[in-house]
């Protein structure tokens, strides 16, 4: 069969068999198939590489606004007035209770953001202990995300306990000087490389409603998986008043849902994670853990809008799915993998 004559369910098939989608590929398809026989593909293709399993990640702001970067998007860049909170790292005491109390609820890793371009110094150092202390004390899985870090700094949080790295492209090469002029498109490839070099799982994706077209959200996916990344975050943009992208309209739930679907069939092992925007899907997005998205954010964060862990612990006992490794029965991909 003619590679670019497929349907979505001939498409999940093959990719099950072991092709992958590539550039040269004619990916209209994912652009104008019915939605419903896309999201059938997707679904298709979670289930079998990964399982029933869906990865539950928390967060905590640990470092909040000054940011000397120019994202438009984002409510701590200095140059925007947005009026949120402005503080200094947290006490590493408070970082840890909130840990705890989301490993007890049941979350799978728990990850410490940062504002600002990196985070060095003093700072830095207190980010350090801290996660060391948690590697020492709790079993959640450990995740941080701090912006244009080095490869030594990257080293020191590995050696700290810290499994996984987050660190967005955020939209296409294209794209990219649309939203943000005080770095670059490369730096962050530069530092998703040096992190998985280290040895990190990489958690990385972006943001969608910023502008940019289908391609450029097809060519953020087609990055990813030439990147290799393992865990992959999709925020439909939440415009903050304040911000440059303040007024944009929100995305439809339909959107987001077909974006979740094609990037699960151009990035079939990874763990597709629900993020910003997820209040906007059909029952919380209870839907796209059927038809693509392997893993969420969650916790009661700006991100997810108020959703509890245990809100969504109940959600995926109805849907007939887990958090637990124990409980899932084998994937065969790499869904998951830390």
């Amino acid at each position: 069969m003619n590679r670019n004559n497929r349907t979505p369910d001939q498409l999940a098939t093959d990719i099950i068999a072991g092709d992958r989608i590539r550039r040269s590929d004619d990916l209209s398809l994912f652009l104008t198939a019915p939605l419903e026989e896309l999201q059938e593909g997707a679904g298709r293709l979670q289930r079998h590489f990964c399982g029933k399993h869906i990865d539950f990640c928390t967060i905590i702001n640990g470092r909040s606004g000054r940011c000397g970067e120019n994202c438009k998007y984002c409510a701590q860049a200095a140059c925007h007035h947005t009026g949120i909170d402005e503080y200094g790292f947290l006490p590493k005491e408070e970082i840890i209770r909130n840990a705890r109390a989301n490993q007890e609820a049941g979350a799978n890793r728990f990850a410490i953001v940062t504002s600002g371009r990196a985070l060095t110094g003093r700072d830095f150092d207190k980010a350090i202990e801290t996660y060391k202390e948690m590697k020492r004390t709790l079993t959640i899985d450990l995740c941080a995300s701090h912006g244009l870090l080095t490869r030594e700094q990257l080293h020191r949080l590995h050696e700290a306990g810290v499994t996984s790295y987050h660190h967005n492209i955020e939209t296409s090469r294209r794209f990219f000087p649309q939203i943000c002029t005080s770095h670059t498109y490369d730096d962050r490839i530069r530092t998703i490389k040096m992190a998985q070099e280290e040895g990190f799982c990489v958690c990385s994706g972006g943001i969608i409603g910023m502008g940019e077209t289908w391609e450029d959200r097809l060519d953020m996916a087609l990055s990813l998986q030439e990147l290799g990344i393992e865990s992959i975050p999709i925020n439909a943009l939440m415009p903050i008043p304040g911000t440059g992208m303040e007024g944009r309209p929100q995305l439809p739930a339909e959107d987001i849902l077909r974006t979740i679907a094609f990037f699960r069939y151009i990035n079939p092992t990874a763990n597709i994670r629900l993020a910003a925007g997820r209040k906007l899907l059909p029952q919380n997005g209870a839907t796209a853990f059927e038809t693509g998205a392997s893993a969420s954010i969650t916790g009661n964060m700006l991100t997810t809008s108020g959703t509890t862990i245990k809100e969504d612990m109940q959600m995926l006992k109805d849907l007939g799915l887990t958090n637990k490794d124990e409980d899932c029965t084998a994937a065969t991909g790499t869904c998951g993998a830390h």
